[in-house]
């Protein structure tokens, strides 16, 4: 498929096209919709740049010169040979200084082959060199590569080789060392092949389960990043090889497997890991489960680009489409659509002193955009200093210190910390268990002590909806008032005070409804804000009435908007919601609110001849008129959104309503503080 405008813009803005253009290596000009490369070399050569062949050609055309010092004189583009009785166009052949001898043939192939047409590439590669007595072979598809000495022309033998060698240079065993020659950063694009090149290969039409190939590929990427950041980890090997890269051997000259290289690989790879884990160990608990072929060719794809120094943004993309695209299938009920995550953030406005939870984290979506606000605020005030410490430090302490999330599925759980662990960090804080415990048990279970109650500033949270939690089947729900049966204001019955009366307790309850209660627990008493994704039914039905009682009692409702039937369809829910953004009241005011309707049941109570009816509306009657005398000022802003700028398959329309509304909620808000 031919590639887009925007990234061919991508490629053309990378500081190796832009070095490229400036030195006078290739040429680019635009005719009518198509974007032409005028290679500067030996035969001369313009060609089409959409076609994805070329994105690769093209970056290894200009690496030639700018990173292996090769004149372009000396490097012929698509030039057509003699190979037996055919003539064939090779992609780039680099001669020697007289032009008389081919040194490299290189085949260039397109980002997305899989991992037998990379093979057919590799004997192609060896037809060329056999016929034009090249020394080297260079195959690519800018998402992999793999480099070739040729040793026997006849027949053709070859020893792979680390790269090939710089101009005058030599072949060393490895490629890459720390504090020298580093990988360099990638973009997007090539990221996000990278990823999904790499999890094909490990999924292999059904060798492992897609779920554990992402798995698998997770815990590599983490073995990648922490090989990156040794001057962190490991400051004293400077000057040493990295680990996370192929390492050939001599053992290796006569075995085309590269055995040695596969078990030393194999070795590496699982100290990182280990030592990664024994920082971290919420990170990841289970062992690697890839044999050492298989660690190898994720090694391949990976290798050569610079995670950590990657544009956060770039990188973050990459993973998130990357991510989102492989699990909405079977785990779609885990993602929170971004629009609205987005909208959502922008409504509250995210001060980086706050501490920030999601209950049901899922892949992270609301602390990675609340972390994006932030770190836009950093660019803003330090526009001249971006890259510095004093830059990093203003956003970077927030994702490690303000952000935390709690996530039931582990797998997912997974996810998130990826995520975090990709967007630089804050990834200790998030952890695995179920959001409705308490947190003096997720003190034990997971060893953290930063989720007390009474110490979040913000919670923005999407609950799992439409499934009950059962009494019998949980040790906490005597923890829920929103488990008790007496609850509401027309409720004439006193609460049950016994917890052991097993008529105080109803003998399921909804998870939105129980984490509405769990989040107001975690909530600070003075300026705790809530956004929470609710069903509708929360806010009409008639049974849900002592949900909203309730509400009322513990939060000032500052703001409802309705969402449009199909905002959750494309992942997996349909259910009709809203979303609710409350301020959490001090606790001596929904105390007020207790006693006042303790004292309105003992008052309705006298009042004879009451039917059930007149009961309830005369308690109801007497509850507004007492708590609108210590609630000034009470306005509600409802809101309604028609279009959130994608239907019902997720794809994207023009309209949306959420940029608009997001301002009026918080402007809302803040005159209302």
């Amino acid at each position: 498929m031919a590639k887009t405008k925007e990234e061919v813009q991508e490629l053309l803005s990378t500081p190796l096209f832009k070095e490229g253009q400036k030195s006078n290596y290739i040429s680019i000009s635009e005719r009518g919709d198509n974007t032409y490369i005028e290679y500067h070399c030996k035969n001369g050569a313009k060609r089409k740049l959409q076609n994805p062949e070329e994105f690769v050609q093209a970056t290894v055309f200009l690496r030639l010169i700018i990173e292996y010092n090769y004149s372009p004189l000396n490097i012929s583009v698509n030039e057509e040979v003699q190979v037996g009785s055919a003539r064939k166009e090779a992609d780039i052949l680099v001669y020697n200084d007289n032009k008389k001898k081919i040194l490299i043939v290189v085949e260039c192939k397109e980002e997305d082959i899989n991992e037998r047409q990379f093979q057919v590439a590799i004997d192609q590669a060896y037809v060329y060199a056999h016929a034009l007595a090249g020394q080297y072979v260079w195959v690519t598809s800018g998402i992999r590569n793999e480099y070739f000495e040729i040793v026997e022309l006849y027949p053709v033998e070859r020893i792979s080789i680390s790269d090939i060698p710089k101009r005058d240079g030599k072949v060393d065993r490895f490629k890459y060392v720390k504090g020298g020659r580093e990988p360099q950063p990638g973009t997007k694009a090539v990221l996000m092949q990278k990823f999904k090149s790499a999890h094909d290969a490990l999924w292999g039409g059904g060798a492992l389960a897609p779920t554990t190939a992402f798995d698998e590929l997770d815990k590599l990427i983490f073995c990648k990043i922490w090989d990156e950041k040794w001057r962190d980890n490991a400051r004293n090997t400077k000057g040493e090889p990295f680990e996370f890269q192929i390492i050939y051997y001599p053992e290796d000259q006569n075995d085309k497997q590269n055995t040695k290289a596969k078990v030393e690989l194999e070795k590496r790879v699982r100290q990182l890991y280990e030592q990664g884990r024994k920082k971290d160990p919420e990170v990841f608990k289970d062992d690697i489960k890839l044999d050492k072929h298989k660690i190898y060719t994720v090694v391949q794809y990976l290798q050569d680009i610079n995670l950590s120094r990657t544009d956060l943004d770039s990188k973050g993309l990459a993973f998130q489409k990357f991510m989102g695209e492989f699990f909405r299938g079977d785990f779609g009920q885990f993602f929170t659509p971004d629009a609205i995550v987005d909208f959502i953030v922008k409504s509250i406005g995210i001060d980086r002193n706050w501490k920030i939870l999601d209950t049901s984290c899922g892949s992270g979506g609301f602390l990675l955009h609340a972390l994006k606000e932030v770190r836009d605020e950093a660019d803003k005030l330090y526009d001249d200093e971006i890259g510095t410490s004093s830059w990093k430090d203003y956003w970077h302490e927030f994702a490690e210190k303000h952000l935390y999330g709690i996530e039931i599925n582990e797998q997912i759980s997974r996810v998130a910390k990826m995520n975090m662990i990709i967007h630089d960090d804050g990834h200790t804080n998030i952890i695995t268990n179920d959001g409705l415990k308490n947190n003096k048990t997720i003190e034990i279970e997971n060893r953290n002590l930063f989720f007390q109650d009474g110490t979040f500033d913000l919670i923005m949270t999407n609950p799992p909806f439409g499934s009950s939690v059962k009494a019998d089947e949980v040790a906490y729900y005597k923890e829920y008032e929103l488990f008790e049966k007496n609850l509401g204001i027309t409720e004439i019955k006193d609460r049950i005070v016994d917890d052991d009366n097993k008529n105080k307790w109803r003998t399921s309850q909804n998870t939105e409804v129980l984490f509405l209660e769990r989040c107001y627990k975690y909530l600070n008493e003075e300026n705790g804000y809530l956004a929470i994704v609710i069903p509708d039914g929360i806010l009409t039905n008639a049974t849900s009435q002592y949900v909203r009682d309730w509400m009322i009692e513990h939060f000032r409702i500052l703001a409802v908007v309705s969402l449009p039937q199909h905002t959750f369809s494309h992942v997996k829910a349909g259910v009709k919601s809203s979303i609710l953004f409350l301020k959490k009241h001090p606790r001596t005011l929904t105390k007020k609110f207790e006693q006042t309707l303790m004292d309105i049941k003992v008052q309705v109570r006298k009042e004879k001849g009451l039917n059930k009816e007149q009961r309830a509306e005369r308690m109801l009657a007497l509850y507004k008129e007492s708590i609108f005398s210590y609630s000034k000022d009470y306005d509600v802003l409802m809101l309604e959104v028609d279009n959130v700028g994608y239907d019902a398959t997720g794809k994207f329309i023009e309209g949306s309503e959420l940029t608009e509304v997001a301002q009026k909620i918080k402007d809302f808000i803040s005159k209302a503080e």
